[in-house]
């Protein structure tokens, strides 16, 4: 990079921290409590909250990845970015107004509500695994591995480099200084990501403009530009036709979206339920948008003939050809911004569950605000040094990492299935939940070896209703078709929202609608 490209880099790492210190300082003497800490005193805007969840969602190895496999499949992977707007549109209708009425700091707390402490604890303990070893040490891993890969940064460096910065924001002040920060970094991913796209397509036209660049493309790659993967195609096993559309993804991405620590925690740290269903109709809006950052680059370096080895390769291919110098420190500020503001969501999130569903539960049933606080802080850095000092083995432990993987996809239709009955259905029961999730991963098992030809999307699908029949004959056994004295009651008008989020959920359906017309 040139002096220019490192003193923008240098100014957007400055800006991060120096606003997070800030935030920090606002809130004069008195000691933050752990709302404050956890759930930034329940104080978010709509915006901070609508950034600071696709902050948390996107990283490095979505700029990889989605490229990757649009230089594979084309615009078809596009469905998983375009279908989670419309589930962010139905967890801010449907779940966000229970969490927010009963109080909710953890996911696992409406567990224990719902349910028994005995699966709060089951999934807390889940939960803060799943962080520490797959989503901390994947993100620090991959992000570094990227940062390598484009700007010849080592291994080692980049992972503790990534980890200390994301530490210095996001301890110091909990949710508030991570969403107040989001917003710049979201600023920077976007930004950094539409430059690099407008470069790549500019290429693809040979220097005519972006217009003829997306004319070119369309016109030399047809086969990348439908949704609907047809069987007999080698990606088919990837996304399975018109059933990657109403299938398996609506289960992940329900999980993923829905009561997924990280993800969720940002929007019950808003003011109030409007402001956090209009925080997630607004990422929905911005959802739509990202296929062109993530996307599009891969067919571009498709199109262009790109001289890679694997489909990964080809972002790093397209940064290395066509980002001029002077331009490079932006892209480079775009890339950490996606790396480090999900680190500072993981990182929040295994703090919070740590501390709230654990620590307070039953190790010190009766600690302080400020002793929560300095729990939640100390088990941040503590999680951060262990992803940090595991991540650099995961090259070397492949199989024993896509095997923790494949264990979480095995577990997710079961969690899935447990929330929507827990909160829909009020026969469910303490037992069918539990016996929901350990059935889950035995299903998950049989139909992975049983029937090895079953695209995964659709093993989900099959998985997920094997768990819901068998939860639904379960707790009619168990409670002798009596409703559970713990299930969800619904207030009158609970579920009613606003006109501004109709308008925004209705248009955000509307533009889906075409855009599945016209790729079709």
């Amino acid at each position: 990079m040139t002096l220019f490209d490192k003193i923008i880099f240098i100014l957007y790492g400055f800006t991060v921290l120096f606003v997070g210190l800030f935030i920090s300082r606002t809130r004069g003497k008195r000691q933050k409590n752990s709302t404050d800490y956890f759930l930034a005193g329940k104080s978010l805007p709509w915006y901070l909250v609508g950034t600071s969840i696709i902050a948390a969602n996107i990283s490095a190895e979505q700029f990889i990845g989605m490229s990757g496999s649009g230089y594979a499949i084309g615009l078809g992977i596009a469905t998983y970015e375009w279908l989670a707007a419309a589930i962010l549109i139905i967890v801010a209708k449907f779940f966000l107004p229970v969490f927010i009425e009963k109080r909710i700091f953890t996911m696992p707390q409406f567990l224990s509500i719902r349910y028994n402490d005995t699966l709060k604890s089951i999934l807390a303990i889940f939960w803060i695994v799943l962080f520490i070893f797959v989503n901390l040490t994947s993100i620090l891993y991959l992000g570094s591995l990227t940062l390598n890969t484009v700007f010849g940064i080592s291994l080692v460096q980049g992972i503790w480099g990534l980890a200390v910065f994301a530490l210095l924001y996001t301890i110091t002040n909990g949710l508030k200084a991570i969403a107040s920060t989001d917003i710049i970094q979201v600023f920077f991913l976007i930004a950094g990501g539409l430059l690099t796209t407008i470069l790549a397509v500019n290429a693809a036209g040979d220097g005519e403009g972006v217009l003829h660049g997306f004319e070119e493309l369309i016109r030399h790659t047809p086969e990348k530009w439908h949704m609907i993967i047809k069987q007999g195609d080698p990606n088919y096993t990837y996304l399975p036709g018109i059933r990657a559309i109403f299938g398996g993804i609506w289960i992940a991405g329900i999980y993923y979206f829905g009561v997924n620590q990280y993800i969720i925690q940002k929007a019950l740290g808003a003011k109030n339920l409007r402001e956090a269903q209009r925080g997630m109709v607004f990422a929905g809006s911005l959802k739509l948008i990202l296929p062109i950052i993530v996307v599009i680059p891969g067919i571009v370096a498709y199109s262009l003939h790109a001289d890679i080895a694997k489909p990964d390769e080809a972002y790093p291919w397209l940064l290395n050809r066509f980002i001029p110098p002077g331009i490079q420190g932006f892209v480079f500020a775009a890339l950490i911004a996606a790396i480090v503001s999900s680190l500072s969501a993981i990182i929040n999130s295994t703090s919070t569950i740590f501390t709230m569903d654990i620590y307070k539960v039953y190790i010190h049933p009766r600690a302080s605000e400020h002793h929560l606080v300095n729990t939640g802080r100390i088990s941040g850095i503590i999680a951060t040094l262990i992803a940090a000092t595991i991540a650099p083995f995961l090259g070397r432990l492949d199989q024993a990492f896509q095997f923790i993987q494949e264990y979480t996809g095995m577990v997710s239709p079961g969690i899935t299935a447990v929330f929507l009955l827990g909160l829909f259905w009020k026969k469910t029961t303490s037992g069918a939940a539990i016996f929901g999730i350990l059935s889950s991963i035995v299903a998950s098992v049989v139909f992975k070896y049983l029937t090895p030809g079953i695209p995964f999307l659709d093993q989900m699908v099959l998985t997920f209703l094997v768990v819901v029949i068998l939860m639904v004959i379960y707790s009619l056994i168990e409670g002798k078709r009596a409703d559970n004295p713990r299930g969800i009651s619904l207030s009158p008008g609970l579920l009613k929202t606003d006109r501004t989020f109709n308008i925004a959920a209705t248009a955000i359906l509307v533009i889906l609608l075409v855009l599945y017309i016209t790729f079709w």
